[in-house]
């Protein structure tokens, strides 16, 4: 037996790994595993270039075992193994990474890099966060003697020679007195799901019981007797297989169909029982390393509780689900997985660097994304339509927050009506410019944000023959002012902005019933009952067939607070927080108008400004509580 001092640059390193290098404890199996990976990957390489004379790689499986009494847990691997020299290398220099310096020797041989996972000499030490002893006992595929090294989380280590027959390493960790929690399987079992469910080599962690079915009995008729039905199903023992090795995104598309996509998407998310809309399978290997599968899943309006659902795997091991960074921001509403060895992590795999790479691979995915927009759009327009609702959170927010998408939505973005219809924007110029332009030349676009609210306003404008969108979505009112700085000449104004006879001004003026005088009179009156801190009282000239009163708020003053409200106006031109206020446009050549106006008593006179003061308030959805109930009451006194 040999004894010695591992290669450190500290005096004692391993309370600075236990303490410092890794954010997360539990991530010590997932570093283990993924060593005991790359062992038999080598392994597999090694025997497909003829560099293993003599040795069969067969079908391997990492093995996770437990003993609680002994406070031990194993991992064996049946992989390259490591030599006497080996050990002394690739464990005592610790940062010395095997693996990068097999990359290195292997990677001219045909060009692959052999899937080969570990980047990081430190993986294997993540063991002493748990462990307050830790062996190794290895065999090499070499002709050479197994060793045992051991180490109880000082510098020094002992390493002697061991009667280990079969090639692989086997790890035992001496779990510690306060990490008792990774001695429990329900624990384990829960790291290696996390983790380790996609890995490419099996894992067994114990056995499972299997329920095989019955024996056909030849004489089937004599086989229903009331005897066999009471026995039990005959079970097997067979071993718990974690992970399953070849997970959809490893395969090629032209392997796949849509019932292995949504097999897929069910085993990522076991408690989502909707299918997906849709999904994309990305796959390229220039100018960097990627592969993956995204899902459209049904969308909300609620964009926060959407986020990080994608998946981040390296070589198949388990990274983080929060792939901010490499997914642009708008897309991390998806679901999927995305699996790269060439983005880059710092030693604990938690956290990801700002780099070119990571840029491009952000930039390889929005692009992907919109060609398979634009594709369905193509190929299938009316079942896109009928998807639209479900997706436009995401395509909108990136429409407003990705400039490169927004230029590639324009082929497939949509723009419904309140009545259904879906236009492109250059469908919709098209169809409105003859009805919908103003007398200086500009389109403008009417929408409505919510159908059931804005119902008087929406049909005030139909009646006039206009087309009136429908844009619901949180963040529309960014949006909007995003389409209208890239479209020359294009507003966008909400239907309940003002009348219908000013939505859209044409030269020919409505001229008004009432003199000069009498609409001195009638607005002098109505000052004096109308609240000034709530409302700007308006005379207009409208269509005698148009509401009495019609409560409007001024486009840029709603745009304002709609864009507080998300976080994106607060403050603007030192207004801070903006008053409710709004405008009560009066119509003066409406009936009930002059009747007002020529009501002989005052109290009257007042009493019908108030109802229909109310009505155009629950006409704009501004009457509740108190108030609500006084307009109900006079209603009913008014028609005794």
């Amino acid at each position: 037996m040999s004894k010695g001092t591992i290669n450190v640059s500290v005096d004692n390193i391993f309370p600075l790994i236990k303490k410092f290098l890794y954010s997360d404890h539990e991530i010590f199996l997932r570093e283990l595993i993924s060593n005991a990976t790359d062992a038999t990957l080598k392994m597999k390489h090694l025997a497909n270039i003829g560099e293993a004379d003599g040795v069969e790689y067969g079908n391997p499986k990492i093995e996770v075992k437990l003993d609680k009494e002994k406070k031990q847990l194993r991992i064996i691997d049946q992989g390259i193994g490591m030599t006497k020299d080996e050990v002394e290398k690739y464990i005592n220099e610790i940062a010395f990474s095997g693996a990068e310096e097999f990359l290195e020797k292997y990677k001219d041989k045909d060009g692959k890099d052999a899937g080969i996972i570990g980047h990081f000499g430190l993986g294997f030490y993540s063991a002493f966060m748990v462990a307050e002893k830790v062996e190794i006992i290895t065999k090499s595929y070499k002709d050479a003697p197994a060793v045992h090294w051991a180490c109880d989380g000082s510098p020094e280590f002992t390493l002697e020679e061991a009667d280990k027959k079969e090639r692989g390493t086997e790890i035992i960790l001496h779990i510690a007195e306060d990490s008792t929690e990774f001695l429990e399987d329900s624990r384990i079992t829960e790291l290696l799901v996390k983790y380790n469910k996609f890995m490419p080599i099996p894992i067994q962690f114990g056995m499972r019981t299997e329920t095989l079915p019955k024996p056909e009995d030849s004489d089937s008729a004599e086989a229903t007797s009331d005897e066999g039905k009471d026995e039990p199903a005959p079970t097997v023992e067979v071993d718990n297989i974690i992970n399953n090795p070849n997970p959809a995104w490893t395969k090629q598309p032209t392997e796949l169909e849509d019932k292995d996509y949504n097999e897929f998407y069910r085993e990522l998310y076991p408690m989502q029982f909707e299918e997906p809309l849709f999904h994309i399978h990305l796959n390229v290997d220039y100018p960097f390393n990627l592969t993956g599968i995204l899902y459209f899943p049904k969308m909300s309006n609620d964009m926060s509780i959407q986020k990080d659902k994608i998946q981040l795997y390296q070589n198949q091991v388990f990274v983080t689900d929060n792939v901010e960074g490499i997914v642009p921001e708008f897309l991390t509403m998806l679901r999927g997985v995305i699996d790269s060895p060439d983005i880059p992590l710092n030693v604990s795999r938690s956290y990801l660097q700002a780099d070119g790479a990571v840029k491009k691979i952000a930039s390889y995915i929005t692009r992907k994304v919109a060609d398979k927009l634009k594709s369905l759009f193509n190929n299938d327009r009316e079942g896109f339509e009928k998807k639209w609702n479900d997706i436009k959170i995401v395509i909108e927010y990136g429409m407003l927050t990705e400039d490169k998408f927004f230029e590639k939505s324009k082929d497939f973005a949509l723009y419904p009506t309140v009545d259904n219809a879906f236009y492109t924007f250059s469908e919709l110029r098209e169809k409105i410019e003859k009805t919908q332009t103003d007398k200086d030349g500009n389109l403008v676009v009417l929408y409505a944000s919510n159908k059931e609210e804005q119902h008087s306003y929406i049909e005030a404008a139909k009646e006039k023959g206009y087309e009136i969108l429908l844009l619901d979505s949180p963040i529309v009112t960014h949006l909007l002012q995003k389409v209208e700085g890239s479209e020359e000449k294009v507003s966008f104004v909400r239907v309940d902005s003002d009348h219908a006879e000013n939505l859209i001004k044409k030269d020919d003026a409505q001229i008004s019933k009432l003199s000069d005088e009498e609409k001195e009179t009638l607005k002098t009156f109505l000052d004096g009952v109308i609240p000034k801190e709530k409302f700007t009282v308006q005379l207009e000239a409208m269509d005698s067939n148009a509401n009495p009163f019609i409560i409007t708020e001024p486009e840029f003053m709603r745009r304002m607070k709609d864009m507080q409200k998300t976080g994106g106006g607060g403050g603007m031109f030192g207004m801070g927080g903006f008053p409710e206020m709004y405008n009560l446009i009066v119509n003066t050549n409406n009936e009930l108008v002059s009747e007002i106006l020529n009501t002989k008593t005052d109290k009257k006179k007042e009493r019908l400004v108030n109802q229909a003061l109310d009505l155009a308030r629950l006409s704009k959805n501004l009457l509740k509580g108190e108030e609500l109930t006084a307009f109900i009451k006079r209603s009913y006194e008014m028609i005794k």
